[in-house]
């Protein structure tokens, strides 16, 4: 079963993040590259990034076949996505088991949703 993991940051998530030395953001990216690692050596790792600032986002709408964009963020919350995880695992209770190990889910908002399969209407 497939699964995305959506890790939110918000503004107290970046205030926690920018209040540590050098030393511990290496620690907590190391963290990631193990996760990373660890998930990739059991076949659970299908994709993973971290997203950039989402002031630089573009929402595009595409009315009579055209493309118009406009800056962003757009939510009207404080929680913006920050980055995911596509996992591949044996079942939901795995897969917050692996969300537990993110460096970034104590300080944050993480959402699990299962991956629909549209490969019979294809």
């Amino acid at each position: 079963m497939k699964f995305l993991v959506l890790i939110y940051g918000n503004p107290e998530s970046r205030a926690v993040w920018d209040s540590l030395s050098d030393e511990q953001k290496q620690e907590g990216m190391a963290g990631y590259a193990g996760l990373h690692e660890a998930l990739a050596a059991r076949g659970e790792l299908v994709a993973s990034e971290s997203l950039d600032d989402p002031r630089l986002t573009k929402q595009v709408l595409v009315r009579d076949g055209k493309p118009m964009t406009t800056d962003g963020p757009f939510a009207e919350v404080k929680e913006q996505l920050a980055g995911f995880y596509l996992l591949d695992c044996d079942s939901m209770d795995r897969a917050v088991e692996i969300v537990a190990q993110i460096p970034e889910a104590p300080f944050s908002v993480v959402e699990v949703r299962p991956v629909r399969d549209l490969g019979a209407f294809m």
